[in-house]
């Protein structure tokens, strides 16, 4: 299966890696953490190369993988070793195999690229909150995967230290997507932001906002994480630095949405709630937007 990515008009290329490494393209009886390589990305991030990208913004989120990003460094030419000096299997249960790494081998090409990493969580790479802990049940792991996993994350930043001078271990954001974020730091020399900050640069955001009267974003369940790195959050925060209001559009509001009041969104909209439940809005949303819109309008002559 071929995966896409996008150049924006400066030449930067846009990296999806569920595209390639995502959650969604492994049948849910296959789904194993343990297995599941970060590879495709880095052959994504290779053939954007070859189109002569030296910039990247690569989003991380929706992964199957536990494997620290050593998938997507091997295909750009890391050697990541055993004992015996060959090379280390696919998937985050190969970790703990790691005895050496030498990015001598890399491409060439990526040691002039500058990659930005688009992730919205700030998890570190292992611990209680990391990749393994949190996030490794979700893709399929069981009790004495997740054991494994994190016994290589550790290993894994352990290694990365002694040989690339890179301290990857409290990174945060570098748990996200199974650690693609730290293996992307270590590897790429990437730099971790917050996903909606770079796509509000992206767009130019700020200029449109700039002298607007009004915002409206949206997002499908608006909730208490909403705030912290997402969209809704972001760009509510951006609105008020010019003093515009900002109306959020949402397909269901969700355990502590109220909080958004509080970063300086002025109202919310649920097409869940419009339609008459979720299955009717996500089925025709269409007319429930219709409406969401009007009701946006009757609030506009009422300010």
């Amino acid at each position: 299966a071929k995966a896409p990515f996008g150049i924006l008009a400066d030449g930067t290329a846009v990296i999806e890696m569920a595209k390639a490494s995502g959650f969604e393209l492994v049948p849910a009886a296959r789904r194993d953490p343990t297995v599941t390589t970060t590879y495709g990305t880095g052959e994504l991030i290779e053939a954007a190369l070859d189109f002569e990208c030296r910039r990247f913004i690569v989003g991380i989120g929706g992964s199957a993988t536990c494997d620290a990003g050593i998938g997507a460094a091997q295909a750009l030419g890391v050697k990541i070793l055993k004992e015996d000096g060959s090379g280390v299997g696919f998937g985050g249960g190969e970790l703990v195999t790691i005895a050496r790494i030498d990015v001598s081998t890399i491409d060439p090409r990526v040691r002039d690229a500058q990659v930005l990493v688009a992730g919205d969580v700030k998890n570190p790479l292992y611990g209680p909150y990391g990749a393994a802990h949190v996030f490794a049940p979700q893709k399929g792991a069981s009790p004495e995967q997740v054991f494994l996993l994190e016994q290589g994350l550790i290993h894994f930043a352990d290694v990365v230290h002694r040989d690339l001078g890179i301290d990857v271990s409290e990174l945060s954001g570098g748990g996200a997507a199974g650690g693609l974020g730290a293996g992307l730091v270590a590897f790429l020399h990437a730099t971790i932001r917050p996903g909606v900050e770079l796509v509000m640069e992206a767009v130019g955001l700020r200029d449109k906002v700039r002298g607007a009267d009004l915002v409206i974003t949206g997002e499908g369940q608006v909730d208490a994480q909403s705030v912290y790195g997402k969209v809704p959050g972001g760009v509510a925060g951006l609105a008020c630095e010019y003093g515009v209001k900002t109306i959020v559009i949402a397909g269901k509001l969700g355990d502590g949405y109220e909080q958004l009041y509080d970063s300086g969104i002025s109202e919310m909209y649920a097409l869940e709630t419009i339609a008459g439940s979720l299955d009717a809005a996500i089925n025709r949303p269409i007319p429930s937007i219709k409406e969401a819109a009007s009701r946006i309008a009757t609030k506009l002559r009422a300010w």
